[in-house]
């Protein structure tokens, strides 16, 4: 069942994220343009962390690096023991899709697909041996409130429904780490409430959270809040 694969320890001091002196830099033509300076950053087992900044700020870049989307220019990026700068694309590819599960601002649900088959879809490419993917796939969608919608497609969905989809499709590989970026940018407050609800309702159950936002009101909800500014980081 997903409440008892979800439960874990949130006391456990099991390191999940460990970013040290990390730095990211772009080259724009002949220049190099350094966005990260030398972030240290560590999430353990069942915290919910929110990073916060303003438009610019380097959250965004600094997600990649968390998402293993991008590699750094320097610095270590470790995710569950495991060095991402040392494995190879293959290997990141892998742990991706196995350790981290993505909340995205727009949904980035497949139109044709159903809510069911949505959810589904990450186990295509990584599926865990031994995992019941279909059970699970409708446990989680009872989980977040849509066991009665899973057979909709996501035109036949309101905002907050698409959003609960994209969570349930988040966790279909029990990762590490759920890490959501603006997950409440493209709704409204009422349901932003419901959304950042589930949230709290998956920390409470023992899922480590990164949110990255430039909400306040997001401060209520987490256990720390993570200040970015400038490619500076502070730790609060």
């Amino acid at each position: 069942m997903v409440g008892k694969n979800l439960e874990s320890s949130v006391s456990e001091s099991t390191v999940v994220i460990d970013i040290c002196d990390l730095k990211k830099s772009y080259r724009l033509g002949d220049m190099e343009v350094p966005i990260l300076h030398g972030i240290d950053l560590c999430v353990k087992k069942g915290e919910f962390v929110a990073i916060m900044g303003p438009s610019g700020s380097g959250k965004s870049t600094l997600m990649n690096m968390i998402g293993c989307l991008d590699r750094p220019t320097s610095g270590k990026v470790v995710l569950m023991g495991k060095d991402t700068c040392s494995v190879s694309d293959n290997e990141l590819a892998e742990l991706r899709g196995f350790e981290i599960g993505f909340v995205f601002q727009s949904f980035n649900l497949i139109p044709r697909l159903s809510a069911y088959e949505n959810v589904l879809l990450p186990t295509y490419s990584n599926s865990k041996k031994g995992h019941d993917a279909p059970q699970r796939a409708k446990d989680l969608l009872k989980l977040v409130g849509l066991d009665d919608r899973m057979y909709h497609r996501p035109t036949e969905l309101s905002g907050g429904q698409r959003q609960r989809v994209a969570i349930a499709r988040s966790m279909i590989n029990e990762p590490s780490l759920i890490l959501a970026d603006e997950p409440t940018g493209n709704l409204d407050s009422k349901t932003s409430e419901e959304i950042l609800g589930i949230f709290s309702e998956l920390h409470r159950k023992g899922c480590t959270i990164i949110m990255i936002t430039h909400d306040p009101e997001m401060q209520k909800y987490v256990d720390r809040v993570v200040l970015i500014k400038d490619g500076y980081i502070n730790n609060n």
